[in-house]
């Protein structure tokens, strides 16, 4: 019975989002208040409706209810509780009804956070959220239902893939989707705006805060899904330029230019047409990434590789969605007013050449990750594109992207004195320049890359602080507690936020240049050493866990002479899907990690023991968690939650080119 109610819930979700994507647009066209309104009611009900069908969901993986196909073959009677739930998303079926949910939960959010909003513009981005909703809940109704009965009624489930059944993994997908689907506000927003023909700076302060959001969670979910990678999977490694990867770092690339743009229109009401390009282009990638993973043309340990019709249909959706976005944008962007000037030596000036370097670094990936697919298409000719083309087209694209978030900040607004900008960084180049004939000498010379890459995150991180410093005047003799109170908590998100990309820079550089790697063919008794660390084999171990079995690897970790620690890495076999799967053990410090991970040996009583030393590698996350507070005490700051300046009355659009 909840199963069936979960599915009408579904329907009427469908149908309420159909009355929020059309009314509230007739509303808007005929200034009809009342059937405007019904955006806000529509918001609500279609959240609620989903909110059940979730739960229902929810129920039936909670309670092993084996008559629903979904949960048969995603879920198992002895599946822990933590990964009973994340099974409801950890599937193709489940994870578009999240989408849809987190969807729905955006636009509610719009209608009861935008009281500064006009009724009109309210209205239109209301109705394209709905729009959107329909469009998704239609390709659950017709290709994806998650609420299909089974019968007969399996014993017992077959199990989520092992693979998933991790805490990483458990939050990650949510945290995507929250970045995904936040993206579709900063979407609406500039489709309303091309349907009113006007852009403004009260426009863009409506918009930053949802890209903010957006931003962060994304941020955090791509961390997470590294993190995940590199302690599960058993390679040592945290991102390998996966397709599935790169699909959610164009997004977020394409994100972050447009978190800068939109600065610039509030600032200085320039840029516009551009924002409103790179809105429609961070979403269409966000759905990008949905068709690639779910088309079946990708195969991935993080895809749903399922069949063609289902990725038709997205693709369809995304055609539609985008194509219809960009045909908009075609026939109304150049009627729009261009907005200020400005010098090339100033803060646009340079938030321009910003964004110029993030487009280029997002077309980078996505013919690195499309080419081969096309290429598939068009001829049954398969080429890999890897690791070795991106760090030779991308890495160059960002190297002068991180020498000007050093110099930018500093530049004023309209038209700068790069000379002054110049000598107050000397201290950031000093720092930078100590850094980079430090490096050269601990590391005897040998590759530049190291050099280069900390000299450039010394030179971020001293630049960052300098702004900083100087806006609440540190070295002033009194005064200093108040300023630093009363600076806007987005100029301390945004040092924040740099200062992280510093950070992770280093830990980058670390574990791309000084990793080290041994690799022993051991049985109980061997030593393996490496970087300083001595690591004996002492015995093999059986072990169990709720739906699994292991064999367990005790290491004993040594250095100096004195025992340090143990690691214990295992291999795990479940049953019901017969599958294994490597748990790596790692020690982690903060100058580094050791990593263990153990396979078959050549014989039944000799196992592979993988050791790998990974400089700085903790670094990575702690840059990115810095990134993600950045972004939410940002997004703190009262000036972007409400105070945003109105409009004036009537239309100010005239005949121009553009931006």
């Amino acid at each position: 019975m909840i199963i069936e109610l979960g599915h009408h819930a579904l329907v009427l979700a469908f149908l309420v989002a159909l009355l929020q994507g059309t009314v509230p647009l007739v509303g808007a066209a005929r200034r009809d208040r009342a059937l405007m309104e019904l955006g806000r009611s529509a918001a609500l009900v279609q959240l609620l409706a989903l909110a059940g069908a979730f739960a229902a969901l929810t129920h039936a993986y909670v309670t092993s209810d084996f008559s629903v196909l979904n949960v048969a073959e995603n879920s198992h009677s002895m599946k822990p509780m933590l990964y009973k739930v994340s099974g409801v998303w950890g599937n193709h079926e489940g994870s578009m009804l999240l989408w849809v949910l987190v969807l729905a939960a955006f636009g509610l959010a719009v209608a009861l956070r935008g009281h500064g909003l006009p009724a009109v513009l309210k209205a239109r981005v209301l109705a394209i959220q709905g729009l959107l909703g329909a469009g998704f809940l239609g390709f659950i109704l017709l290709t994806s239902n998650p609420f299909v009965r089974l019968d007969p009624v399996p014993a017992d489930g077959r199990d989520l893939n092992p693979l998933l059944q991790d805490p990483g993994l458990a939050f990650h997908p949510p945290m995507l989707y929250l970045g995904y689907v936040g993206f579709s506000v900063a979407f609406s927003f500039s489709v309303a705006a091309l349907i009113e023909g006007r852009v403004d700076p009260a426009w863009a302060r409506w918009v930053r805060p949802w890209t903010l959001a957006a931003w962060s969670a994304l941020t955090a979910g791509i961390a997470l899904g590294s993190w995940w990678a590199y302690y599960e999977l058993g390679w040592g490694g945290w991102w390998y330029w996966d397709p599935v990867e790169n699909a959610s770092f164009m997004p977020w690339l394409a994100g972050t230019a447009l978190l800068h743009s939109a600065i610039v229109v509030e600032k200085r009401d320039a840029l516009k047409s551009w924002t409103i390009l790179l809105a429609i282009v961070a979403f269409g990638f966000s759905l990008m990434g949905t068709f690639l993973v779910r088309s079946g043309v990708l195969t991935s340990v993080h895809a749903f590789a399922v069949d063609p019709d289902r990725g038709l249909y997205i693709l369809v959706l995304l055609a539609v969605t985008i194509g219809g976005a960009l045909a908009l944008f075609a026939f109304r962007a150049p009627a729009m007013a261009p907005g200020s000037l400005f010098r090339p030596i100033s803060r646009e000036g340079g938030l321009v050449a910003n964004n110029l370097l993030l487009a280029t670094a997002t077309a980078t990936v996505c013919v690195g990750t499309l080419y081969p697919l096309f290429l598939d298409a068009a001829t049954g000719e398969k080429v890999s594109v890897g690791p070795p083309f991106f760090h030779s087209t991308f890495v160059p694209v960002m190297l002068p992207l991180v020498l000007l978030a050093g110099i930018g900040p500093l530049l004023a607004w309209k038209r700068a004195d790069l000379e002054g900008v110049f000598t107050r960084l000397r201290v950031a180049a000093l720092v930078a320049g100590a850094v980079a004939l430090l490096t050269w000498l601990l590391q005897h010379g040998h590759h530049p890359g190291p050099v280069i890459g900390l000299a450039l995150a010394a030179w971020l991180a001293a630049s960052t602080l300098i702004e900083w410093t100087g806006r609440v005047g540190l070295f002033r003799r009194r005064g200093t507690a108040a300023r630093i109170i009363g600076l806007p908590r987005s100029a301390h998100g945004m040092t924040l936020a740099h200062l992280g990309l510093a950070v992770f820079i280093c830990g980058a550089v670390g574990d791309s240049f000084w990793r080290r790697e041994v690799v022993v063919d051991a049985t109980p008794g061997a030593v393996a050493e490496l970087a300083g660390y001595r690591v004996v084999l002492e015995d093999i171990r059986s072990g169990s866990g709720p739906n699994y079995e292991a064999e367990v690897v005790r290491l004993r970790v040594e250095r100096d002479g004195e025992t340090i620690g143990e690691l214990r890495p295992e291999r795990r076999f479940y049953p019901v899907q017969g599958t294994r799967t490597t748990e790596a053990a790692i020690r982690s410090r903060p100058l580094g990690d050791l990593y263990a991970a153990v396979g078959e040996g050549r014989t039944p009583q000799h196992r592979t023991l993988r050791l790998w030393h990974a400089p700085l590698v903790p670094w990575i996350w702690a840059g990115a968690l810095m990134m993600v507070t950045g972004g939410l005490v940002s997004l703190s700051d009262r000036r972007l939650r409400v105070g945003a300046p109105r409009r004036t009355v009537g239309p100010v659009t005239q005949p121009a080119g553009g931006d």
